[in-house]
């Protein structure tokens, strides 16, 4: 009778332990589906994906470098350094976020602000998180001093 336990035991514990090792073997993956390791994830795929997200982030916002253009369909953060003008197509709109600016138009009238429903003046300060519409070509505005970031909707280039 004992040795009908000890036999019932080590057939248990075979059976326990073959169960165990096809769990580990399957779970180390397969010609078509490898084991990944934390190495690949963290120096090939992470920058793979990183760049594909930026790439697409550049595509949707239209956000160019310095000296380019762009259109965005939703609002796009731009940053100007000090002196450095953008220029909107005809219904481009701009929000001063960060710094200070100024109108830049040849003629009047320069924007509208369509925040207080008034007209700004060429040279003209636009106000912090007040939204200003540009209605004829050739109107912008420029960086006065610092770094300046703008939300901007619409056509524009940056020179």
């Amino acid at each position: 009778m004992k040795k009908n336990r000890w036999l019932l035991r080590l057939i248990a514990l075979l059976a326990l332990s073959g169960a165990l090792m096809t769990t580990a073997t399957l779970a180390a993956g397969s010609p078509e589906d490898p084991l990944v390791t934390l190495s690949y994830l963290n120096n090939t795929f992470l920058n793979t994906v990183l760049q594909r997200v930026d790439q697409k982030i550049a595509q949707y916002t239209g956000v160019p470098g310095s000296g380019g253009s762009g259109t965005a369909s939703s609002f796009a953060v731009v940053t100007l350094s000090e002196g450095q003008a953008l220029t909107g197509d005809i219904g481009c709109e701009v929000l001063l976020r960060v710094g200070s600016a100024v109108c830049s138009a040849p003629s009047e009238p320069g924007l509208v602000d369509e925040t207080s429903g008034e007209t700004l003046a060429n040279g003209g300060a636009l106000a912090q998180n007040h939204l200003y519409l540009m209605t004829i070509a050739g109107r912008g505005v420029r960086a006065s001093a610092g770094t300046v970031k703008l939300l901007v909707r619409g056509s524009y280039s940056i020179t």
